[in-house]
């Protein structure tokens, strides 16, 4: 099913009216379809009136307790698919602040408990040493210092060993040179610090290894409640559990062709002996 970024905000309204209409038709009250769903009223409120966009499993709840025919439940869920998906857009997130924005990373880093990142041509903000954070803003118009902070900020995380972290990163990811060589040396040195953090797990993958599958978009997945997908414009952020599924499957699949441990270490090694050449 495509998605049209625009459609996004009008899905969840039509959700909205779509199961209270359905509701309507089946002659049921609130209160009576809330008792065989397992909520409460509140909630079956908040839903149809658009306060609260359901997850796919209160949808599929409701769709069983007004036993709505296969084909218009396959309808008002695909609705509901749609409405689990946000779009931000990059132009948006900028005006507002890219500080927010690393607020909201940070909420849902100290959310989850196990967290997969899929890097295809740049560093992220937990593996960034602060000259590669303050270039990866360069480009972007005004203060920026702001935004600098709070990404530096979020790497505290990293230490908290409640929580699991893998990092699957190309060979252009590691090697794409923002920075000058000498830069980039330091930046390399300390993936190789993360990588030895007990509750971090840092693969490669290099150039030249056969790999049937080629990655369109750099990712993460939160646990198994919500992925993030970045493109050239924006954020898709996704909480269909398939779509998370999907992305689970994709990152084991990279996660299987990538070096661990003293391997990487050493192939990073290497990434930064060609940088020190070039001084």
């Amino acid at each position: 099913m495509a998605i049209d970024p625009e459609e996004l905000g009008h899905s969840r309204s039509d959700l909205a009216k779509a199961l209270r209409e359905l509701r309507v038709q089946a002659g049921l009250a609130g209160d009576r379809l809330a008792r065989r769903c397992g909520m409460t009223q509140s909630k079956i409120s908040k839903i149809e009136t658009g306060r609260t966009v359901p997850s796919l499993v209160d949808v599929e709840l409701i769709l069983r307790a007004l036993e709505v025919p296969a084909e218009l439940a396959r309808q008002v869920f695909d609705l509901a698919r749609v409405a689990n998906t946000e779009w931000q857009d990059i132009r948006a997130l900028r005006k507002k602040g890219l500080e927010r924005k690393q607020a909201e990373l940070a909420a849902l880093d100290q959310s989850s408990s196990e967290i997969r990142y899929f890097l295809i041509s740049m560093l992220n903000t937990l593996l960034a040493s602060p000259e590669y954070v303050r270039a990866s803003l360069a480009h972007v118009p005004g203060d920026t210092s702001r935004a600098a902070m709070k990404k530096l900020e979020r790497q505290t995380v990293l230490y908290d060993e409640s929580k699991a972290f893998t990092f699957v990163l190309t060979e252009q990811a590691a090697r794409w040179a923002l920075l000058p060589p000498r830069a980039m040396v330091m930046q390399i040195e300390r993936l190789v610090s993360v990588s030895r953090l007990p509750n971090v797990r840092l693969g490669v993958i290099p150039l030249g290894k056969h790999i049937p599958e080629s990655p369109l978009n750099t990712f993460t997945v939160y646990d198994s409640s919500l992925a993030t997908v970045e493109t050239e414009t924006g954020i898709i952020t996704l909480r269909d559990r398939r779509d998370i599924k999907a992305y689970r499957d994709a990152f084991a699949m990279y996660e299987g062709y990538a070096l661990f441990g003293e391997e990487a270490r050493e192939k990073l090694a290497e990434w930064s002996a060609l940088f020190l050449g070039g001084l």
